[in-house]
């Protein structure tokens, strides 16, 4: 596997890891306040991400171009600070409500990105 393809999978398998932490931290303690947090980390981490990494491995031309790697970095970056965010958020924290609207903001485009490329190349 390479190009954005490797970029996505690699990305979502550290989210899913996260996800899980989280997950068993939540049961292990019995305090659930981070369930949105572990939502939104297995979900659009791990699952968007890992999805979209399979579409491109099954594009080999789009896998290895520039937007495709724009479109990864946006994602993955947008959806780091989503979930750091939401964490200290549901933690807490109400002052860092505009870093998970920025990375909620950033995931969209990505994903408006990633639909613009799968849509075009697969009604070629």
């Amino acid at each position: 596997m390479t190009g954005a393809a490797r970029l996505f999978i690699t990305a979502a398998v550290l989210f899913a890891i996260a996800g899980m932490v989280i997950g068993l931290h939540m049961a292990i303690s019995g305090e659930h306040g981070q369930h949105v947090t572990h939502a939104h980390v297995m979900l659009a981490g791990w699952v968007s991400l890992a999805l979209m990494g399979f579409f491109y491995h099954h594009f080999p031309a789009l896998n290895v171009s520039a937007m495709a790697k724009a479109q990864f970095w946006n994602t993955a970056l947008s959806a780091v600070l989503m979930c750091v965010s939401l964490f200290f958020l549901y933690g807490g924290n109400p002052a860092i409500e505009p870093g998970a609207a920025a990375g909620s903001i950033g995931f969209l485009l990505g994903t408006l990105l990633f639909a613009y490329n799968a849509l075009r190349t697969i009604w070629r």
